[in-house]
């Protein structure tokens, strides 16, 4: 997913993906330093009456990480710093947890950071107000990944100059409120919350970068 949260309709197309009549959710606020805020925002968006929603914090005194983390249908990365996320995941083991249950097909979603976070790369402001390219990211999807393109003024051009430079691969872009379903490594639709809102596939051509747009289906 791109962006997502607190939207309503992307998050029912999350857990009718995992085909479960009332999924297990956890979710995993580590970008934001396991923020209170960000953890009570998730229980209020994903309510009990829809699903079991849970989460797991990797600051403070972690415990069963792996446990919690396959018992679920669906993982659900925030937003927050990129960056420092993958650092602490590594330490924790949480990348290749992670890794595990994308074999096992629990579906795994997010946004902004817990959605670039699944991709080789993106473009990201985890080390100041500029962005940046950040390598080092799962692996899971070939490429890069670039959230907010219609969302912040300069994601786009700098992403489409980090494509052209070679200093990203190409990849995907999604405007906020997109999501992006893969199964496996195959891209298998676009869906978007908004008229209008979309994504791209952006690639390094003779010219520079090559934007194509890709058609989205209103949720």
């Amino acid at each position: 997913m791109g962006g997502f949260q607190g939207e309503a309709r992307l998050r029912e197309y999350v857990l009718e993906l995992t085909g479960a009549a009332r999924p297990r959710v956890r979710f995993l606020g580590t970008a934001t330093g396991d923020s209170a805020v960000a953890t009570r925002s998730f229980y209020e968006q994903w309510p009990a009456s829809r699903c079991e929603p849970g989460h797991v914090e990797l600051f403070g005194m972690p415990e069963q990480i792996r446990e919690r983390l396959l018992e679920a249908d669906a993982i659900v990365v925030s937003g927050g710093n990129t960056a420092n996320m993958l650092a602490i995941w590594n330490i924790h083991g949480v990348d290749d947890i992670l890794r595990e249950a994308w074999g096992r097909g629990i579906v795994l979603t997010g946004w902004s950071a817990g959605a670039m976070c699944w991709f080789e790369a993106g473009v990201t402001d985890s080390f100041g107000p500029q962005l940046a390219p950040l390598d080092g990211c799962l692996a899971f999807l070939a490429g890069s990944f670039c959230p907010h393109y219609d969302g912040e003024e300069r994601r786009r051009p700098v992403y489409r100059q980090l494509v052209a430079d070679r200093a990203l691969p190409g990849g995907y872009a999604a405007d906020d409120l997109v999501g992006l379903h893969f199964a496996g490594t195959e891209l298998q639709a676009v869906v978007s919350a908004q008229e209008g809102a979309t994504a791209y596939r952006v690639v390094r051509g003779e010219g520079g970068a090559e934007e194509t747009r890709l058609e989205a289906r209103v949720l």
